[in-house]
């Protein structure tokens, strides 16, 4: 499983990153960028909770 940030889509809210902060950090801009490029098992939780969480839809997830 992989996320899929939409830069554009993102208005910098931060949600993604308060749910899955061992997969997305927030820059100086509060852009969010990923940490890993693999979401790794036993974290699926957080990576659905992260892209739940986007008021904008800007995040979702791969297989």
């Amino acid at each position: 499983m992989r996320f899929v940030i939409d830069q554009k889509r993102c208005e910098g809210h931060g949600l993604c990153s308060a749910a899955a902060p061992d997969d997305i950090a927030l820059d100086d801009d509060d852009r969010p960028y990923l940490l890993r490029d693999e979401v790794p098992a036993g974290t699926e939780d957080a990576a659905v909770s992260a892209a739940r969480v986007c008021p904008v839809s800007a995040i979702s997830l791969t297989d």
